[in-house]
């Protein structure tokens, strides 16, 4: 009950009511998601879980503004995103929403720098100086770690860094939602801690809400929240009463050798 009426008292971030995704190919319909409904409040760090097929990928899409909704309706930060035109729905992503995907989406033989600038870049609410968008990037690329690595190239990177500069990409316009497709997939196990201790730091420091899809389980306790999924519906929906602290993993973990 008292959880309950924390989050009455917290600002919804997404709400989706009654949301479906049919895709029709004309021969056969497939029911991506039957009537889902869920709120995800400020400040939280959720995690959504379940097998190729059962809906997730498909939700993570329709939040992220990439595709829309047969059936329902979905409010995005106050606004109802439900029949917006494709030019809304990409002012709306380039301006709430940062995304950070497993294959890190880095332009090749661009340097880390410049790959952060491009939202800025595509923005239409304002534009950017060429010294604003460097000083821009370089605080969000400081923000994950990676000063002195402003003109590395993703090649000359790990893919501990590559998705690190992908963070800060999703960072640079201090957005209000990041959104997380499998973001340690590609990744061994202490850099996966690491990323996520960066995701829970933004989460908790920062207030920035975070939903991120992952198979893992291990990922998955590192999060306030874990909503699984199976055949396009929530099957369950349950708090980490107290989620493993990415930080002091760390401590316990032996640092790759240079």
């Amino acid at each position: 009950m008292a959880k309950e009426k924390e989050e009455k008292n917290k600002k919804t971030v997404i709400e989706v009511k009654n949301l479906e995704k049919i895709y029709d190919s004309g021969e056969v319909k497939v029911h991506a998601l039957r009537g889902i409904t869920l709120s995800v409040y400020d400040g939280e760090l959720v995690a959504i879980m379940g097998t190729s097929g059962s809906g997730k990928s498909t939700l993570m899409n329709i939040l992220g503004c990439l595709d829309k909704l047969t059936k329902g309706e979905y409010i995005l930060d106050g606004r109802n995103v439900s029949n917006m035109s494709r030019d809304e729905l990409a002012d709306i992503r380039n301006d709430l929403i940062g995304f950070v995907f497993q294959g890190f989406n880095l332009l090749a033989k661009t340097p880390a720098i410049e790959n952060v600038e491009l939202p800025l870049l595509y923005s239409r609410a304002r534009s950017y100086n060429k010294q604003e968008r460097e000083e821009m990037a370089r605080k969000a690329l400081d923000s994950v770690g990676l000063n002195g690595r402003y003109y590395h190239q993703p090649n000359q990177l790990s893919g501990g860094q590559q998705q690190r500069v992908a963070i800060a990409r999703a960072l640079i316009k201090n957005p209000s939602l990041i959104l997380a497709d499998e973001p340690t997939g590609n990744l061994d196990s202490r850099t996966s801690v690491e990323i996520m201790n960066i995701f829970q730091q933004m989460n908790r420091k920062n207030g920035i809400t975070v939903v991120l899809v992952t198979h893992s389980d291990e990922i998955a306790e590192f999060a306030d929240r874990v909503i699984v999924f199976r055949d396009g519906l929530i099957r369950e929906d349950r708090r980490n009463t107290n989620p493993n602290n990415a930080e002091e993993i760390l401590k316990t973990m032996p640092v790759p050798e240079e």
